[in-house]
């Protein structure tokens, strides 16, 4: 006798959620973008294709599309996939030879806006009238499957009838056209398909217990429909070896079909053969659930890196880049991140887009950010340069002057208001430079004439300054001693000390000067911070609340420091990955934290220096 407890999952039941889910996973919507040219279509499907033919265009694959729609055949999903693949591939090449082509004719990759497709708009009407179809076929499976529905249950009203009735051969006969028609009625609504069948078995296994016919037909009967289960059972069995556990659950659902399907057998031996189905299917239900158990929670962990990704973009401090290096590196970064979120597998289904969505618009709000910062700063590049040129005026103007203190003091003026004066357009930076340059020696060179007196003492100066380099350049000649060091500081100070040179000497001596200094501190391995330190200690001046607020400028720095520490030390947890690219990233974030932790004690030296010169 059947087990009336006897379940199953149904083969119609997961083909029909997998093609409620085909469209969504085919159309997408979006353009492609500087900060998504890596992230293609590919994310959204995965996988090796099915072999389909390969369209060398966006038109072909669009062709295909409408091919299919007008047949009206849009169950192969597969193929759907495969098409979305190849015209998101196409797309991306255009995009990329349009950018190409953009820079090649002497633009920058920065102000590349791609032109409106036309051809994804043609694809995506394309796939939607695929979607309305599908939706109509889904719609009309649905129907049928509750028609098929009640058809069973009328079938299971006469098996009723019949079994209060008198049970004859025409009763049998009867039966027997009953169960040839309940094979032939397909698919019924998935959550009906166990209650139903247990009400068809019990009435029909009622019957044949009822049956009175000789012994010799029920025998036979029984003999075969026990020929049929055993077979199935043998069948069940060998599923449990086969390696494709997907594959096998689908084939045990078309066993368990036939199985419910088949009559009875003898009494004595319906419940051992039913036990034995059931342990069969068991094993390859447990093998088929422990399989998506492994795939559901490799996808959670695949979601959890991308989230830690996507809070490592959104958390990137746009506001803090303000160079071209800064914006440089941090480019770096994304682009690795971009390299590492290919390396990660699908998140689970209902996230997958979500996530990739999410992670687009971090890296689109990233280079958008970078795009504008870059406009804005060749515009003030260009107000710079006419700044500049306003104070060349302005000094040419005055280098015939001979109102020589007046004069030498707009003219310092002049050079201390160019050097707030930002960038220029590179290519111009030396001209309007010597331009500046040449009215300024000019005026000081014919004030240098006038003013003998103070040139002399300049010209001393100079001397003086000579003689400090000479000493710098023996003890950069000898050997390495003790003590060495002070005395370079003492020299140091000593340079310091003296007054003016000639102004055009005054950039040449100053780097003879910086040339044996830079020598000597890596000959006696004095590090950068050491030099940072030094040249803070000399330049440091003033005292009271001008020291308090140097001091107050320094703890806001380490505060700022030390949170950037954190924030890579906490990110560098959920990147683990055993490829190269996953390697390097750990790797430079490691560097970037060692920089970090030695500008840290830097500027926990100044603080020091600081306090000595209050306490003084």
């Amino acid at each position: 006798m059947m087990d009336p407890n006897e379940t199953s999952l149904p083969l119609e039941e997961g083909k029909q959620e997998e093609d409620k889910t085909v469209v969504a996973e085919t159309v997408t919507d979006g353009q492609p973008s500087e900060a998504t040219e890596i992230l293609d279509a590919e994310e959204q499907m995965g996988g090796e294709a099915p072999a389909y033919v390969l369209r060398e265009t966006r038109e072909e694959v669009i062709a295909r599309l409408k091919e299919i729609a007008e047949e009206g055949d849009v169950s192969d999903k597969q193929e759907l996939d495969f098409l979305k693949l190849n015209f998101y591939k196409l797309h991306r090449a255009a995009h990329e030879a349009a950018l190409a082509a953009w820079i090649e004719a002497g633009n920058e990759a920065e102000t590349f806006a791609p032109e409106r497709d036309t051809l994804e708009s043609e694809y995506k009407e394309a796939m939607g009238v695929i979607k309305q179809k599908r939706n109509a076929l889904l719609e009309l499976q649905e129907a049928e499957r509750e028609e098929n529905l009640q058809k069973k249950l009328a079938i299971i009203e006469r098996l009723k009838t019949i079994c209060e009735g008198i049970i004859d051969s025409n009763a049998y006969n009867e039966v027997k056209q009953i169960q040839q028609e309940w094979k032939e009625i397909k698919n019924i609504p998935a959550g009906k398909v166990n209650e139903v069948w247990k009400s068809y078995q019990l009435y029909m296994e009622k019957f044949y217990d009822l049956l009175k016919l000789n012994n010799e037909f029920r025998e036979y009967d029984f003999k075969k429909n026990l020929e049929i289960k055993t077979r199935l059972c043998e069948e069940a069995e060998r599923l449990a070896e086969e390696k494709d556990v997907v594959a096998a659950f689908r084939q045990l659902q078309k066993l368990h079909q036939e199985y419910r399907e088949t009559g009875p057998v003898a009494k004595d031996l319906r419940e051992d053969l039913w036990t034995r189905f059931k342990n069969a299917s068991t094993e390859v239900n447990k093998r088929h659930q422990s399989h998506f158990e492994a795939i559901k929670e490799a996808e959670q962990n695949n979601l959890d890196q991308k989230v830690v990704i996507c809070e490592i973009v959104e958390g990137l401090e746009l506001d803090q880049l303000t160079g071209f290096a800064q914006w440089e590196e941090k480019t770096k970064e994304v682009l690795a991140l971009q390299a590492k979120w290919k390396t990660i597998g699908y998140a689970p289904q209902k996230m997958n887009v979500k996530i990739f969505e999410r992670f687009r618009q971090a890296c689109d709000n990233f280079f958008n950010r970078k795009a504008e910062y870059f406009k804005q700063f060749k515009e003030n590049m260009n107000e710079n340069l006419e700044k500049k040129k306003a104070l060349c005026e302005q000094a040419e103007a005055l280098k015939d002057s001979t109102d020589w203190k007046e004069t030498a003091e707009k003219l310092t003026k002049l050079q201390k208001e160019w050097k707030t004066i930002g960038a220029v357009p590179h290519k111009l930076s030396d001209a309007v430079w010597k331009r500046f340059i040449a009215a300024c020696d000019y005026f000081f060179e014919q004030k240098g004439k006038a003013t003998s007196s103070q040139r002399s003492v300049e010209v001393e100066n100079l001397a003086k300054k000579k003689d400090i380099i000479a000493r710098l350049t023996a003890l950069n000649e000898g050997d390495v001693a003790d003590g060495v060091e002070r005395e370079v500081r003492a020299l140091m100070k000593e340079w310091n000390a003296v007054g003016h040179v000639p102004f055009k000497e005054k950039d040449k001596v100053y780097k003879e000067y910086r040339t044996v200094v830079d020598a000597l501190f890596d000959k006696f391995n004095i590090s950068a911070s050491q030099k940072n330190l030094s040249k803070f200690r000399s330049n440091l001046t003033g005292g009271g609340s001008s020291l308090a607020r140097e001091r107050e400028k320094l703890m806001r720095s380490y505060e700022m420091k030390k949170n950037e520490i954190q924030t890579y030390e906490n990110n560098i947890g959920f990147l683990t990955s055993s490829s190269k690219k996953g390697n390097s990233l750990v790797a430079e974030m490691n560097r970037k934290i060692e920089k970090l932790k030695a500008d840290l004690q830097l500027i926990v030296d100044k603080i020091k220096v600081i306090d000595e010169q209050e306490e003084a």
